[in-house]
C-alpha cells in the first residue's frame, strides 16, 4: 500500500511507459534471470486468457485439467474470448502426466480435430498440490515434441516457491528450468491490493501480446499501480516470506482441527489450502451457521467437502478464533 501510494505522487506517461512500469520489467528480469517480457494486467482470468491467447495456433486447443481454474472458475472466459477449445482431461490430485499428453497426440495433423496447441498447467495445483520441477519438465518435454507450448498458471506461484525450497532458484527450477513458456504470476492472493503479471519467458510469443492485451481489456491506463505493487512485492523476496507464512498457517490449521468428529481434514497441506469433509452425522444447518459467521468455499458438494484457506495476513490468533467457532457452530 505504501508503494502504491508512492507512485501516486506526481504525474507519469500512461498505459506503462513510466519508470516503475521500467522497474518492475527490470526486477522480474532479475527474478527469472532470463530476458522475460512482463505485461501487468488487471486481473488473473484476464492474465490467463493472455497468455494462452498468445500462444495459440490456428485451431488450436488448450490442454488442461478438469479441475483446472481455466475450466471451472473463469466463468468459460477462455472459450468465448479465444473462440478455442478446453480439452480438460481427468487429474489425479491436481496433477496431469505426460502419458495423458501423449495420448492427444492422434488429433495432430487431422482436419477433423482442433489442434492441441497450450499444455496449462497450475502451480500450486486446485487440489494444492505440487508438481516437482522435474514432472514440469517431463510435461515439457512432451507437450514441446508435440509442437506445443506451455503456460502455467502461478495464481499461487508464491506458494509453491516457499513450499518446495523458498528461494528464487526453486521458482526457476519448475519455470525456466523445466521449459514453461509463459506464466501467468500472481500478486493479489499474495499480498498486493490488485494487479497480476503475465510474464513470457519465450520472448517470441510476446511480439503480439501487447495489442491481446488492450483487446481483453487488460491494460490499465495507469499500469504504474500494478508495477509498483509488484516491485515492493518482490523486493527482498516478500513474496516468499508472504507466502510461506501463509503455508504456515495452513499447517497450523490443520493441527489445529484435526482429530474433530465434524470433519474428516485430510493430510497435512502443502501449501495454503485445506480441504476439509463434514460427516454426514452433522446438520447442514451447521455447516451453514459457520459458513455464515467465517466463509468458505464449497469444494465437492456430493461429498460434503470444502475448502479452507490461509493468507498471508493470517495470525495464529484467526486460527485460534477458528477452533472456537467450529467448537461452537460444529457441537
Amino acid at each position: 500500500m505504501e508503494a502504491l501510494a508512492a507512485s501516486n505522487h506526481g504525474h507519469a506517461t500512461a498505459y506503462g511507459d513510466d519508470p516503475w512500469t521500467a522497474a518492475a520489467e527490470r526486477d522480474f528480469a532479475e527474478l527469472f534471470d532470463h530476458d522475460v517480457v512482463t505485461l501487468m494486467v488487471w486481473n488473473g482470468t484476464g492474465a490467463n486468457v493472455l497468455a494462452l491467447g498468445s500462444a495459440l495456433s490456428p485451431a488450436g486447443a488448450v490442454v488442461c485439467t478438469d479441475c483446472a481454474h481455466i475450466n471451472v472458475d473463469e466463468t468459460g472466459a477462455p472459450e468465448r474470448l479465444l473462440g478455442s477449445k478446453l480439452m480438460d482431461l481427468p487429474a489425479h490430485a491436481g496433477k496431469l502426466t505426460p502419458d495423458q499428453v501423449r495420448s492427444l497426440r492422434h488429433n495432430l495433423g487431422v482436419v477433423h480435430h482442433v489442434q492441441p496447441s497450450v499444455l496449462s498447467i497450475t502451480q500450486s495445483t486446485e487440489w494444492g498440490t505440487l508438481y516437482s520441477p522435474s514432472e514440469i519438465a517431463a510435461l515439457c518435454d512432451v507437450a514441446h515434441e508435440m509442437g506445443m507450448r506451455v503456460h502455467l498458471d502461478g495464481a499461487r506461484i508464491a506458494n509453491a516457491t516457499a513450499a518446495l525450497g523458498g528461494t528464487r532458484e526453486t521458482l526457476r527450477s519448475f519455470t525456466r528450468d523445466a521449459g514453461v513458456d509463459i506464466v501467468s504470476f500472481g500478486g493479489t492472493k499474495n499480498g498486493m491490493m490488485y494487479g497480476e503479471a503475465v510474464v513470457f519467458l519465450d520472448r517470441d510469443l510476446a511480439r503480439s501480446a501487447g495489442y491481446t492485451r488492450k483487446q481483453f481489456t487488460q491494460l490499465p491506463s495507469k499500469v504504474r499501480y500494478i508495477s509498483a505493487q509488484f516491485s515492493a512485492l518482490l523486493s527482498n523476496d516478500l513474496w516468499i516470506d508472504n507466502a510461506r507464512h501463509a503455508n504456515d498457517m495452513a499447517r497450523r490449521l490443520h493441527d489445529t482441527v484435526r482429530g474433530h468428529d465434524a470433519f474428516d481434514v485430510g493430510s497435512e497441506p502443502e501449501v495454503n489450502s485445506l480441504f476439509p469433509a463434514f460427516s454426514p452425522a452433522v446438520a447442514t444447518d451447521h455447516i451453514e451457521a459457520l459458513r455464515e459467521w467465517s466463509f468458505f468455499y464449497d469444494w465437492d458438494p456430493p461429498q460434503r467437502q470444502v475448502r479452507w484457506m490461509t493468507a498471508w495476513d493470517t495470525t495464529p490468533d484467526d486460527i485460534s478464533a477458528f477452533r472456537v467457532g467450529i467448537d461452537h457452530f460444529l457441537p
